[in-house]
């Protein structure tokens, strides 16, 4: 997938474009079904598939006294949206001058002079403009004026309800990540790199891994079954996990960690630099403080034992 991040940089269009627009937090099953028609349709057509999305997200910007934690990081949206097929993204900067623009301005000089595109799909809940003043009606009239076609398509639902970006942030900070995998078609994962300052070595030895300070969507405080990929690449290896995200009450004071106890581990290279992706499969309990730490050993051995009959399960199935 070719990644553009400024309108200069998109090539002289020689072929039809089909482009779509949106923030694509968590690239759902929503996000998903109208990028693979996108795909089949530039196929059709014979140019080129092309989605368009915005750094940072707008609601940062719009709304910076509200916290709003991403599901996926541009890095990680940007390989899911590779994952999908489609030819290219454009990141487009969220300046002053893009939010300030009026629905024709964007019409006309992103989609119609810059993206030369061809056709424009989107949901039937699309708004754009300065205060998100113009919805699909208006970007169907100004299609028509322009010169490009709009094809509209209806939420897709999930168990009777609209899959969204915000549906899927809300199940996730509930602890709900079982409900969460039905509407991204993918179990939640976070990126990041070993906690700094616990002793990584060159051959790492402790099966207890901590994340490094993140400051995007994490689940609710609680003991997941989890998957922690090390590494990248082809070196990447895979170990299942039970993981607390939480302030550990037990101890005393808060101290917010996401912690990782790994069940297959081997000592493995590691440094404060090394990639991690925590994977969240489902909830086993919410966080408790118990009475004693040989307390919360026992429970520990409970979890773990649960933890390896999900995975027995779900190897003997697949």
């Amino acid at each position: 997938m070719k990644i553009y991040r400024q309108l200069d940089e998109l090539p002289a269009a020689t072929v039809p474009i089909v482009a779509t627009i949106g923030n694509f937090d968590g690239v759902h099953l929503g996000h998903q079904g109208v990028i693979a028609e996108v795909i089949e349709r530039a196929h059709f057509l014979g140019g080129t598939s092309l989605a368009i999305t915005f750094d940072p997200h707008p609601a940062r910007v719009l709304r910076p006294e509200q916290p709003h934690t991403l599901i996926t990081p541009l890095a990680y949206k940007l390989e899911l949206l590779a994952a999908t097929g489609i030819d290219a993204t454009l990141v487009l900067p969220f300046t002053a001058k893009l939010r300030h623009m009026q629905p024709r301005e964007f019409a006309a000089d992103v989609l119609l002079n810059a993206v030369h595109a061809t056709e424009v799909h989107e949901g039937e809940n699309f708004r754009f403009g300065y205060h998100a003043e113009a919805g699909i009606e208006g970007l169907e009239a100004l299609g028509r004026e322009l010169g490009f076609n709009v094809v509209v398509y209806a939420p897709r639902s999930v168990r009777g309800a609209p899959i969204s970006s915000s549906r899927v942030r809300t199940l996730i900070a509930g602890g709900d990540v079982s409900y969460a995998r039905a509407l991204l078609g993918r179990s939640f994962a976070v990126d990041s790199t070993p906690a700094p300052g616990r002793g990584y070595g060159s051959k790492y030895a402790v099966p207890t891994i901590n994340l490094a300070p993140y400051s995007e969507l994490l689940p609710a405080h609680g003991v997941y079954v989890t998957t922690l990929t090390i590494g990248s690449g082809t070196a990447a290896e895979i170990f299942d996990g039970v993981t607390n995200v939480g302030n550990r009450p037990t101890f005393g004071a808060d101290s917010f960690a996401v912690e990782s106890h790994l069940l297959n581990f081997h000592p493995i290279e590691l440094t404060e630099g090394t990639p991690l992706r925590l994977t969240f499969l489902r909830r086993l309990r919410a966080e408790q403080r118990f009475p004693s730490t040989e307390a919360l050993r026992d429970q520990i051995g409970r979890d773990v034992t649960r933890t390896r009959r999900y995975f027995a399960l779900c190897r003997k199935i697949t």
